[in-house]
């Protein structure tokens, strides 16, 4: 395995990089006290760089304790005892009971192994740059919950490649980045699937999505389902304004449109799960007594958080899609 890595596309200094190499391989049990550390030359021909960059960083590592030199042979790790502190930047979209979910059971899961900073960018893209820039070569592993913001993967692309972990949500753009994602376009129309029975009293299925926040395979997924099974479906931006059909049934990504749904049925005096039904995007406590229970398509947020430090801490690479399910209750 290579002790030294440079990201050419990085904006952290080569000298820089090689410091934060030796001191990650040190950390990972990779170089021990007395091994020998690549040469000068070595490196100046494998990247590319000058010996002044090479021997800036070494010299630094001396400095710090952690390298010492032997004339006319090269440089030595003479200590691991030093302070390295793992810092990892995390970057959500926004925070929600489902996302604390997540988060927490991260958190809990590294144990205090590492200092953990979280910050927002609320789907703002000069937000997600601007908190992206400034923590760029600040921290040993880079969070990244991208959601659908165009342009967010040539951001990500400006961090070190080996440090960065997709969230959430993923695309093409970012497939080389190891993932804990949903498969948004899967996971509805695998729910949608197991409640086919259900849906069969219903006359028309109706997805309420807005598109500003909410991920596109929703979208793919829905209408695979009805173009399948034959199910008469409709994609609609808001609820303000309507008029609830009878043998509706609303699939509600967003929970402020649910309100509208079920305030709207009340004016209109209709029975959820009879009258109308509805299926809802992720669960929450709230949601198994609303109404007697929302039906809900969810993902399991604990075990991502719990999948994610296991591939940080472990140092996997891996791209793994998380579970999600049909909760079935009272209003379908």
């Amino acid at each position: 395995m290579k002790l030294i890595s440079l990201e050419t596309q990085s904006g952290i200094p080569k000298y820089k990089q090689i410091i934060s190499s030796v001191e990650i391989a040190i950390a990972e049990n990779r170089l021990n006290r007395g091994d020998q550390l690549p040469s000068v030359n070595k490196l100046c021909l494998e990247f590319s760089i000058s010996r002044d960059t090479v021997l800036l960083a070494y010299d630094e590592l001396k400095k710090r304790g952690i390298v010492f030199a032997i004339l006319g042979k090269g440089y030595y790790i003479k200590s691991t005892e030093f302070s390295f502190e793992h810092r990892y930047f995390v970057l959500f979209d926004e925070l929600n009971a489902f996302k604390e979910n997540l988060y927490n059971s991260f958190l809990e899961a590294i144990d205090n192994r590492a200092q953990i900073d979280i910050f927002f960018h609320h789907f703002n893209l000069d937000m997600f740059r601007k908190l992206i820039n400034e923590s760029n070569g600040n921290y040993s592993k880079y969070i990244i919950m991208p959601t659908n913001l165009k342009g967010a993967a040539a951001i990500i692309k400006t961090l070190p490649k080996n440090d960065v972990y997709i969230l959430d949500q993923t695309n093409d753009e970012l497939s080389g980045y190891p993932s804990v994602h949903q498969n948004f376009v899967k996971d509805v129309f695998s729910a949608l699937v197991k409640a086919k029975l259900l849906l069969k009293k219903y006359e028309r299925l109706v997805l309420i999505f807005p598109g500003f926040k909410e991920p596109l395979g929703m979208v793919e997924g829905f209408e695979k389902f009805g173009a399948d099974f034959l199910f008469e479906n409709t994609i609609i931006p808001n609820f303000e304004h309507q008029i609830i059909k009878k043998g509706t049934v609303y699939i509600i990504p967003n929970d402020r449109h649910l309100v509208e749904v079920i305030e709207q049925a009340k004016k209109q005096e209709l029975q959820i799960g009879l009258d109308y039904g509805i299926i809802s995007y992720n669960d929450t406590p709230l949601k198994k007594v609303v109404e007697n229970g929302i039906t809900t398509i969810s993902t399991d947020f604990t075990a991502m958080g719990l999948l994610l430090a296991e591939m940080i801490l472990n140092n996997k690479k891996d791209k793994i899609e998380n579970q999600s399910d049909l909760l079935i209750r009272k209003s379908l």
